[in-house]
C-alpha cells in the first residue's frame, strides 16, 4: 500500500487560483498580500484569505475562471491507476476547498481533502475560514501538511508527495527522495538545497514515475 500527498494549486491543475484572482482584480503593489506574505508580514493563510475577499463576481462567472486553473485531463484515469496498483491519492492543500472541490467533482474524483474550508458570497468575494477543527490545523496555513505527510507516514512507509510551493518545502522533505515529485518555486528550492526528486508538468506523469520506482 502507498499513499500519494498531494498540493492542489498548481500541482494538480497548471495554475493557482489566488494568482488568478490577483491578476483579475489587481490591487497596487504596496497593498498586495501575497507580497507580504513573502515579506513576513502576513501568514499564508491571512494573504490567502485577503487576496480572496477581494474578488467581487457572480458565481457562474467565478466558476469560469476556476475553469482556467486547468485540472489535469487525465486525473481521473491517473487515481484509477494508481488504486489498482494499490496507491491512495490525498490532497494537502493550504487553498480553499470550494474551488478544490468543485473540479474534483466537474473531473467525477472522489479522494480526501484537506484544505481551508470556504464560502462564497458575490458582495463580501470568496470567505476562507480556518479549519479549526481540522486534526491537521496550522494557523499559519490553515492545513498542516508536514502533518498529513507525517499521518501517512506512520500507516505506510511507502509515501509520495507532489507539490510546487512554499508550504510545499517541509513535506517534501519529510519523504524519501525517490517519492518526491516537485515543479516550479519547490523544485528550484529542492535543488538549492541539493536534494533529489523527480520533476513533472503536468500532474498525470507522477503516476508512470511513481510505479516505476523500486520499492
Amino acid at each position: 500500500m502507498g499513499i500519494l500527498v498531494s498540493d492542489f494549486d498548481s500541482t494538480l491543475t497548471q495554475r493557482d487560483f489566488f494568482d488568478l484572482v490577483r491578476e483579475r482584480w489587481p490591487v497596487p503593489p504596496e497593498q498586495d498580500p501575497w507580497k507580504k506574505y513573502v515579506a513576513g508580514e502576513l501568514t499564508h493563510f491571512e494573504a490567502l484569505a485577503e487576496i480572496f475577499r477581494g474578488i467581487r463576481s457572480d458565481e457562474t462567472s467565478l466558476l469560469k475562471l476556476v475553469d482556467t486553473m486547468e485540472l489535469d485531463l487525465d486525473l481521473a484515469s491517473s487515481v484509477a491507476t494508481l488504486k489498482t496498483y494499490g496507491w491512495d491519492v490525498v490532497v494537502a492543500s493550504a487553498g480553499c476547498d470550494w474551488y478544490i472541490r468543485y473540479l474534483l467533482r466537474q473531473a467525477g474524483v472522489s479522494i480526501p481533502v484537506h484544505a481551508n474550508p470556504g464560502t462564497f458570497d458575490p458582495s463580501k468575494g470568496l470567505l476562507m475560514t480556518p479549519p479549526v477543527d481540522s486534526p491537521f490545523f496550522s494557523a499559519s496555513t490553515g492545513i498542516d501538511k508536514p502533518g498529513v505527510v507525517r499521518d501517512a507516514l506512520r500507516r505506510t512507509e511507502h509515501v509520495a508527495f507532489a507539490g510546487d510551493g512554499r508550504p510545499d518545502l517541509e513535506p517534501a522533505l519529510l519523504v524519501h527522495p525517490k517519492y518526491r515529485f516537485a515543479r516550479g518555486w519547490l523544485a528550484d528550492a529542492l535543488t538549492e538545497r541539493g536534494e533529489t526528486f523527480h520533476s513533472f508538468s503536468h500532474w498525470s506523469e507522477i503516476v508512470t514515475q511513481l510505479l516505476t520506482v523500486p520499492c
